[in-house]
């Protein structure tokens, strides 16, 4: 016992270390690429982390500021601006308000409906990601001021140019060269990224490059925010909290899948994003970055030997420790070098795995990935993966909706067939059944009423709904919609429902009492036995009345 506790000890300590030593350079270039600060970057990476473990429902879980959550700061940052507000309280007031959202949703259990986010959309809303951090972070290699919105980037690059810094491009490079280019060995033991940071500032250092760095910073530990703001405007953040609270959690719910993945264990959902909200909450009052489950981290982690929360902890004590001792040193940082290691990250970020089988795609999981990723680029992010989701939904329901088979057969009967002869304009009566085969919902509904218009004659419709449990409430007034047609057209219509719980919604939902209880049949045959003999008698009673005129 004593022994498994001092291994699992000891491999909590080796991941809290190792996934520490990656943190720091993105933390710092986080901080920077939101507009908040490096330190802010710092700071978030040490309090969520910390108390994400402590409550949250993913033992391994490395959080910690990450490029969607920065993204969505930054550009929470410029919509701030556009109004005239530019005091950093608002952005940290928003980050509390979104922690508080990651909380309300933990509690209201929605989090587990995360896993059911088709695929394109997460592809095309992480690519798009990785494009706005290149585009953005180009600036600052090329020695301009980073400009939050990618399309003004663009826009703007005629002035990046004019404005080009060779010692900031140089820098930059070498950046570039050393994170894309280390070997995965050496990458093992020591993240490309730190090398670059350190080797890149020394460099920078020596040559007197002239160059943008981070600056003065603080050494100490954070404080409480001063809230200095009016609070008339705090309904605008809400959006902008939501946005926060809705991405980061999906972040953090993908990297506990991961988890799943990995460690063959299963994460609590909703104690992941109470874990997260109390963090993200708690980082905002001390002036930190917001934070989410950070994959590659995390990954890292658990590689290394983290077994538990321990690990998580240790990260954060680790940081900690970098943020009272190497201050310091941070402050010679070049822009340039946050810039290289950001590239990296949002390469990383696009999903060449998709784009690999993208020929071999289906073509609604092509729209749906390409319509994201244009959306996030170019638009906004929430919206994005908001008009994925409903993109996704449409054509997944004209799927199911082209595999709803409706089949059509006519019922014949020879006595039927010679009493029908007799009487002329009793000749067009039949019977005719409709099986539904596959989802009955609001999307197969309208290949059902496309099939009414085939029913020239018919004097008495079986609907088969044997394979069909249950109908959404859109079917079901589709449904009665049907009915009224059909009555008004003088067809009567018989169902056959073996599902006893469609049988009770039917019921309850007063459909049985529109077409008689006794139209309502376990199999078909007897349905089909019911419309015989009903037209039997309707056909028997009619050439009675045309013999009884011609005495």
């Amino acid at each position: 016992m004593l022994k498994n506790i001092k291994k699992s000890l000891k491999g909590d300590i080796l991941g809290g270390l190792t996934s520490g030593i990656i943190a720091i350079p993105l933390a710092l270039a986080f901080g920077v690429a939101s507009g908040v600060g490096a330190m802010a970057g710092l700071y978030g990476a040490i309090i969520v982390c910390f108390l994400a473990a402590l409550f949250g429902g993913a033992k391994t879980q490395i959080s910690g500021p990450t490029a969607p959550m920065t993204i969505i700061v930054t550009a929470a940052m410029a919509t701030l601006a556009t109004q005239g507000i530019v005091h950093p309280s608002y952005i940290f007031a928003i980050i509390i308000l979104a922690g508080i959202f990651q909380v309300v949703l933990g509690f209201s259990k929605v989090a587990g409906t995360v896993k059911y986010v088709p695929y394109p959309i997460i592809s095309g809303f992480m690519s798009g990601i990785g494009v706005i951090i290149i585009i953005i972070q180009a600036n600052a290699i090329l020695g301009s001021r980073v400009i939050g919105s990618p399309l003004k980037t663009l826009v703007g690059f005629g002035d990046t140019i004019a404005n080009f810094n060779l010692h900031s491009f140089i820098i930059g490079l070498v950046t570039l060269a050393i994170v894309f280019l280390t070997p995965r060995s050496v990458n093992r033991k020591v993240p490309s990224s730190l090398i670059a940071l350190i080797f890149c500032t020394i460099l920078s250092v020596q040559l007197g490059f002239n160059v943008e760095i981070i600056g003065d910073i603080k050494t100490t530990l954070p404080g409480l925010i001063s809230f200095d703001f009016d609070w008339s405007q705090f309904a605008q953040f809400i959006p902008l909290a939501l946005s926060l609270a809705i991405i980061g959690a999906v972040d953090s719910l993908l990297t506990a899948l991961i988890i799943d993945s990995v460690t063959k264990t299963k994460h609590d959902p909703n104690k992941v994003l109470i874990g997260q909200g109390i963090g993200n909450a708690v980082s905002g009052l001390f002036g930190g970055l917001i934070g989410a489950g950070a994959t590659m981290r995390t990954v890292v982690n658990i590689k290394a030997g983290g077994e538990t929360r321990v690990s998580a902890i240790i990260h954060s004590l680790f940081l900690a420790a970098i943020l009272l001792g190497a201050a310091p040193l941070v402050k010679n940082i070049p822009m340039a070098v946050l810039a290289g290691i950001l590239i990296k990250v949002a390469w990383d970020l696009i999903d060449v795995k998709f784009l690999s089988v993208i020929k071999y795609a289906p073509k609604n999981d092509l729209y749906v990935a390409t319509i994201v990723f244009l959306l996030t680029v170019f638009y906004d992010l929430i919206f994005a993966v908001g008009a994925g989701i409903t993109l996704a939904a449409i054509l997944f329901a004209k799927r199911i909706t082209e595999q709803t088979n409706v089949n059509i057969k006519e019922v014949t009967d020879d006595e039927i067939l010679k009493l029908e002869s007799e009487i002329e304009h009793d000749t067009h009566y039949k019977i005719r059944v409709i099986h539904i085969q596959g989802i009955f919902f609001f999307g197969s509904v309208s290949r059902i009423v496309s099939t009414m218009d085939n029913l020239f004659g018919t004097k008495f419709l079986i609907l088969n709904f044997e394979s069909i449990p249950l109908m959404d409430i859109s079917a079901i007034f589709a449904l009665e919609d049907i009915i009224y047609r059909l009555k008004g057209q003088d067809i009567k219509i018989l169902m056959v429902v073996q599902c006893s719980e469609l049988k009770a919604q039917l019921l309850d939902l007063g459909i049985v009492e529109q077409i008689g209880d006794d139209m309502i049949f376990d199999n078909e045959p007897d349905a089909i036995d019911k419309a015989k003999n009903t037209l039997q008698k309707i056909t028997r009673t009619r050439r009675i009345k045309f013999f009884s005129k011609d005495f």
